[in-house]
């Protein structure tokens, strides 16, 4: 079970901890809300301890600013991408092209700036032992969603996203993932988590529709975008509460 965890930290984050290639890393897909829990234990950890020492908004600050560095702003740049992709007009190849294009569009760069903005200003709205659960519970929120995306979705086209895509086509892999999310999420957030979770189902669902409208599938950038849209949705769904 390590190796298997292993290697899909390794694919979520910039610490390199397997060998295992994409396909392999795609079968262990369920296991992203596990990889979660690590990544909100270490960032949340950091800004619960930064929170004794400065002001929420530059903790929030520094904490934007570790996820950004642990995961390798992967995910930001596939949000950068889905907007630029539904920026588009024309038809679903050109949709699609424009989220292959390597340089940034103008729709990508403020999708970002808007992105980043709406994270620094929500989590400097919480401290201490909430800043860590809220940090923990939408990090696994936002790993669940991606499965739980890659298992209503087909794909766009063929490429990285494919075989996660695939993998997830198994009900009994979306359950084991549900059950490893669940438990964290209703002990620690108890009734918010609840609801926070099902923030998490509806933005999901709408990135779904959006995305098999828009390029008829799913992509890698958009299954990246849902990570982060769900993200900031729930940790504002946390604040609020």
């Amino acid at each position: 079970m390590f190796k298997e965890i292993g290697s899909v930290f390794s694919f979520l984050t910039i610490i390199p901890s397997s060998n295992s290639t994409l396909d392999e890393t795609a079968k262990y897909m369920y296991l992203f809300p596990v990889v979660g829990i690590i990544i909100g234990i270490l960032v949340g950890g950091f800004g619960f301890g930064l929170s004794f020492l400065l002001d929420p908004i530059l903790v929030s600050f520094l904490v934007v600013t570790s996820i950004a560095i642990l995961t390798g702003i992967h995910h930001a740049d596939g949000l950068a991408d889905f907007a630029d992709g539904l920026m588009v007009k024309g038809t679903k190849e050109k949709k699609l092209n424009a989220m292959k294009d390597l340089s940034t569009g103008s729709a990508g760069v403020v999708s970002l700036v808007l992105y980043l903005i709406g994270l620094v200003v929500t989590i400097s709205l919480t401290t201490g032992f909430d800043l860590f659960k809220a940090i923990l519970i939408s990090e696994i929120l936002a790993k669940f969603s991606m499965v739980l995306l890659a298992s209503l979705g087909n794909s766009a086209s063929v490429g990285s996203n494919s075989s996660f895509i695939q993998t997830m086509k198994d009900k009994k892999k979306l359950m084991l993932a549900f059950l490893i999310m669940i438990i964290p999420v209703a002990l620690l957030g108890e009734t918010t988590g609840l609801v926070m979770l099902a923030v998490t189902f509806v933005v999901t669902l709408i990135i779904l529709g959006i995305s098999t409208r828009s390029f008829g599938g799913i992509t890698g950038d958009v299954l990246g975008s849902t990570n982060e849209l769900t993200r900031l949705a729930s940790l504002m769904v946390f604040v609020s509460l």
